[in-house]
């Protein structure tokens, strides 16, 4: 169907949506990549190399697209990647989690979200409560624990981040938090967003900055940069931590970050249920490859020992399918769903997750596969030096 006011028909549209209803430093926060932006470039035009190998009769009627990610059955292979502080809609995070229990997928939960996990966890029990490695042990188990009695059904601990902040094109102002200084300095931007304002004015608030996961409930909230720094402070952890935070929570454990074959099997050794092949959406490392391109090693390293997934990139369905065909169990969406909350709320979110939805089944009905846990390899024609692995 053709886009209309309520309805955009692709993720691209989304972007557009965004960028025009968002002041300009909130939307460049949304698509701020890091240093040059190679990575994050590449993490979107490396799916533009892989062809397909389609079929034209004998194709399946209907075609199954659900499948099970860390023990939670999802209705098709798309979660939502932990993101921080969402300024985008009021919301938040709990509009976010409403569009994804309504498609019956999975919602990862970033601990520098702004809205409280149990607020998120009672939109969606299919939860993963995201952590980084901030604090002492004990401040990170409990953290973790706090996700766990809110609902939470798995620990992801995100690892691919450097603290590199440098843009080539200049970082957007962020404020710490929005006192009169700071919304003087937007005003000139809101002022050209009226839209954006007004939504805001409805729900009578201003977007809140804080940090409400990183702390016990009833504690002082912590400011996004009073969080990052907390978190820079903090020595990096060690495998032996990993294995420490792995054994300690016990249940469902994801690794995100993971993009070398080497560190993909010291988390199957430390006893990881999945891992996520991701560069942070190109703001860790600037040129480090697409993760599109470094997931077939990983996977032939670690095979069907641990559940594998993608991050970066995805911004249609034959991207999922691409991504499932070389060894992802399912994928994890960032700016896309954060595109779509932008223009629409939380309509715009579940609009996102429907066209990558009927992307897929298209696709796979291209193949003549009956379901997405047939694809492999030979469904698509990869160009030699498509792939990145180490050398030997």
């Amino acid at each position: 169907m053709a886009s209309t006011r309520d309805w955009f028909e692709t993720v691209a549209e989304a972007q557009r949506r965004a960028k025009r209803r968002l002041p300009k430093g909130v939307y460049l926060a949304l698509v701020a990549g890091a240093e040059a932006g190679v990575t994050m470039d590449d993490n979107v035009a490396a799916f533009g190399e892989l062809g397909f190998r389609p079929h034209v009769a004998d194709l399946p009627a209907a075609r199954e697209l659900a499948t099970t990610v860390m023990g939670q059955e999802v209705s098709f292979p798309v979660l939502i990647s932990p993101t921080g502080v969402q300024a985008v809609d009021p919301d938040g995070e709990v509009a976010v989690a409403r569009a994804a229990a309504a498609a019956g997928t999975a919602m990862g939960l970033s601990s520098f979200a702004s809205k409280p996990v149990e607020d998120v966890a009672a939109a969606n029990d299919k939860l993963f409560f995201q952590t980084y490695w901030v604090g002492d042990r004990d401040a990170i188990l409990a953290r973790a624990e706090r996700g766990r009695t809110a609902g939470a059904k798995g620990l992801i601990v995100t690892l691919d981040w450097v603290f590199d902040s440098r843009r080539d094109w200049g970082s957007p102002f962020i404020p710490d938090k929005l006192d009169l200084k700071a919304m003087a300095r937007y005003a000139p931007q809101v002022a050209l967003k009226p839209a954006y304002l007004m939504q805001w004015l409805k729900h009578r608030k201003l977007p809140d900055l804080g940090v409400p996961n990183l702390v016990a409930p009833g504690e002082q909230v912590p400011t996004f940069f009073g969080a990052y720094g907390q978190w820079m402070s903090t020595p990096l952890p060690t495998w032996q931590d990993l294995a420490w935070l792995r054994e300690q929570w016990g249940g469902p454990f994801m690794l995100k970050g993971i993009t070398h074959p080497d560190d993909a099997r010291r988390a199957l050794d430390i006893g990881a249920t999945a891992i996520s092949v991701s560069n942070h959406g190109g703001n860790n490392l600037d040129s480090t490859p697409a993760t599109i391109r470094l997931l077939p090693a990983v996977a032939d390293a670690v095979g069907n020992q641990i559940e594998i997934l993608l991050d970066g990139g995805i911004r249609r369905g034959s991207d999922v399918v691409k991504a499932l065909a070389l060894g992802a169990r399912a994928v994890m969406i960032g700016r896309a769903y954060l595109w779509g909350m932008a223009a629409g709320g939380e309509k715009g979110v579940s609009n996102v997750l429907a066209i990558l939805r009927s992307g897929i089944d298209e696709t796979l009905l291209g193949l003549g596969r009956t379901s997405i846990h047939d694809l492999g390899p030979d469904d698509l024609v990869v160009p030699e030096g498509f792939t990145r692995a180490p050398q030997k």
